[in-house]
């Protein structure tokens, strides 16, 4: 019989393991964005949304921009898609929990996360959403 102990133990060991992995998945997976273009690579996948009715939904852009903005295009990054920068803090922050479950076996709270913001950032979403499809002047600089 397995004691509470030694199921937490393996647990926390199990948990450090995958930590890991998701890190080393997401370090991949920036130095690939990184240097292959993909604009010009052709086995990253394109946005399902925009291929079959040819909208821009509101993460289109985001491998572009990133790939510019690891390069130092800080500018065209944001051409690519403006809510970059937020995609990179929540990205960041789990990057950083992460790294400290690996290290110290617990990550950072997710309780700013809070409903209301979840709620809020839908909103924010589904009107970039919208007001990056309209055809006309200012928002024809949302399109990519």
């Amino acid at each position: 019989m397995t004691s509470v102990k030694s199921f937490l133990v393996k647990s926390a060991a199990a948990e450090r393991v995958l930590a890991a992995a998701g890190i080393l998945a997401a370090t991949t997976g920036a130095f690939v964005i990184g240097y292959f273009n993909p604009t010009t690579a052709g086995f990253f996948p394109v946005c399902p949304l925009h291929a079959v009715t040819g909208l821009n939904c509101p993460g289109c852009g985001l491998t572009r921009g990133f790939h510019v903005l690891f390069h130092g295009d800080v500018l065209g990054a944001l051409h690519f898609n403006a809510l970059l920068p937020v995609y990179l803090f929540v990205g960041i922050y789990f990057l950083v929990s992460l790294s400290l479950i690996v290290v110290k076996g617990r990550g950072l709270s997710f309780n700013i996360f809070k409903p209301h913001l979840l709620w809020g950032f839908l909103i924010v979403l589904i009107i970039f959403g919208i007001m990056r499809n309209l055809p006309f002047y200012p928002f024809t600089i949302l399109a990519i």
